[in-house]
């Protein structure tokens, strides 16, 4: 008979849920059929991540010469791939969850939660490189003369910072709506009204789309048009070594449109699909 009456205010949450539409029900079973594919082939994709990026990460810190933000950029990959391959281990284990550690691993490992603390974070120091790259290139006299090494070791914390915020967010949404039924963990987003739900959402598409992109296309543009126009400066003061120059430039040029429209557009499409899963 208690058993009925779970299941039947189980059943009533549910449909509570889908009335409001407002929230969004999530069950931890195991997964089956292409979700179970799906589950390996972000495993895979996690140990090898993991694999390169400590060995990345090793040669970084073995060398003489290192940038404090590739450094940071580095880690927070390294992070990423292996939440991932945690993230996915627990997912396919199938995991029989009970009391406070079950909800714990429900919010922070089955919902992704470590993965999004990294991924974010990665996301603003790799707009941070951009930006740093954007001074070197296109204002050289002033980076010269006013970036200090303090200010790039003070910018390491502020993904970090952001992940944490995003993290520290998305448990507190999803711990008053999570249960732990018969081992299997339902989790839902919880807001306190709809406002701070359409600000939450706006905060994510400003801050993590369109203000990355507007950073990745505007600073690479100008990056190239420093290029080019340095290039024609080189061009009129060597005339014999004109080809070997026009040369080095052309090749110069075409890494920065590579790595500008792979970056926007990668980013444009794979960050857009990130925000709605």
């Amino acid at each position: 008979m208690a058993e009925e009456q779970s299941t039947a205010s189980h059943l009533f949450v549910v449909m509570t849920t889908s009335i409001t539409g407002e929230n969004t029900m999530t069950p931890s079973t195991s997964p089956r059929g292409i979700e179970f594919y799906f589950l390996c082939a972000v495993l895979i994709i996690g140990v090898v991540g993991t694999a390169a990026n400590g060995l990345i990460l090793y040669a970084l810190v073995v060398s003489n010469k290192k940038h404090p933000l590739i450094v940071n950029q580095n880690i927070l990959d390294l992070c990423t791939s292996f939440t991932m391959v945690i993230s996915s281990i627990m997912k396919l284990s199938d995991v029989y969850l009970t009391g406070s550690f079950g909800k714990f691993v429900c919010i922070v490992l089955l919902t992704d939660a470590l993965i999004w603390f990294s991924g974010n974070g990665a996301v603003i120091n790799l707009a941070l490189i951009t930006i740093e790259r954007y001074l070197k290139v296109v204002h050289p006299t002033w980076s010269q003369n006013k970036v200090r090494k303090w200010m790039i070791h003070s910018a390491m914390p502020i993904p970090w910072i952001f992940g944490l915020m995003e993290t520290i967010i998305n448990v507190a949404s999803r711990y008053p709506g999570t249960t732990v039924t018969e081992g299997v963990c339902y989790t839902v987003t919880v807001f306190l009204n709809y406002a701070a739900r359409i600000i939450y959402l706006i905060w994510n598409l400003s801050v993590y789309y369109f203000i990355i992109i507007f950073i990745f296309t505007f600073c690479y543009w100008r990056i190239l048009l420093a290029v080019r126009r340095q290039a024609r400066v080189m061009a009129g003061h060597s005339a014999a070594g004109s080809n070997a120059a026009q040369a080095q430039s052309n090749q110069i040029q075409t890494n920065v449109i590579k790595t500008m429209v792979l970056v926007c557009v990668l980013y444009s499409i794979f960050g857009c699909r990130c925000m709605f899963l």
